[in-house]
């Protein structure tokens, strides 16, 4: 009976843990480690009981050929989750690296100090990478601090009864003094905005940046289009690698977006390398 509960555990278990989605694959791993265990335990005692079991004669097909069929196909879904690491590894290792890239090179056209650009979280805030498609908003309304929406209205407002200089200050004092409000990557992106009307494209890059930063998990719609504008702003300022590197992601993390189709249109009126 103890062989047959092993048995059962190994091929009933391991499919209920390749359906799991919450599973990571460090977890995944793991429980194939489990069942190869158990996979040897079970070899050994059917390797002093098996003849037994099959009351003396060899058969094709019996106990120890299953096992052998079981334990290739483990073999081959550790190798399959060992790819999937490796490779989302790489994903997360290069976008993370080219964020850092147009950090310093924003901070260097700005002329600001690059030695005090912070350190950039790894995409997907370490874990790993989050659905691309568009994902829907909460249904409970983020929490905001008094006076916090009436703040960003009155900027909002500024935006199109105010120059954009009123605009921007506004939405300067907003960020400054909500940094960790839900609303900071709207502000910063009505923040490029106003910063392009005013002719500072270099700060107006930095802005899409940082409003793509803090949206890119939460809001994909609105990172999506501080992607694209920081893609088009990249190009404005003659940086057109940056910008074919930017406009790139757009469809790539955010297909079926407005952005995603308005940052295609804008990379086939680029040579990019």
């Amino acid at each position: 009976m103890r062989l047959v509960a092993i048995g059962f555990a190994i091929l009933v278990g391991f499919p209920a843990i390749a359906q799991d989605r919450a599973a990571t694959l460090a977890d995944i791993r793991q429980q194939i480690t489990v069942f190869e265990v158990d996979l040897q335990q079970l070899r050994r005692e059917l390797s002093t009981t098996g003849t037994a079991m099959e009351g003396g004669a060899s058969v094709q097909g019996g106990p120890i050929e299953r096992l052998d069929s079981i334990e290739g196909e483990l073999r081959r879904l550790t190798a399959v989750t060992e790819e999937l690491e490796f490779r989302i590894g790489r994903v997360v290792e290069d976008g993370t690296n080219r964020i850092d890239d147009l950090k310093f090179r924003l901070t260097e056209l700005e002329g600001g100090d690059i030695a005090q650009i912070p350190p950039t979280e790894p995409l997907g805030g370490g874990a790993l990478p989050v659905p691309v498609s568009p994902i829907p908003p909460p249904s409970d309304a983020p929490e905001l601090a008094i006076g916090e929406q009436a703040d960003f209205d009155a900027a909002m407002t500024l935006t199109e009864d105010g120059t954009p200089a009123d605009a921007l200050a506004a939405f300067d004092g907003f960020v400054s003094t909500y940094p960790r409000s839900p609303l900071a990557p709207e502000a910063h992106l009505f923040r490029g905005d106003m910063l392009i009307e005013l002719g500072n494209q270099a700060q107006a890059g930095r802005a899409y940046l940082e409003s793509y930063t803090l949206a890119e998990i939460g809001n994909p719609g609105l990172a999506a289009e501080a992607l694209y504008k920081l893609g088009g702003t990249l190009a404005e300022l003659g940086q057109t690698p940056e910008a074919c590197v930017a406009l790139g992601q757009v469809p790539a993390r955010f297909p079926g977006t407005t952005a995603a189709e308005q940052a295609q249109t804008a990379l086939a009126g680029l040579t990019c390398p």
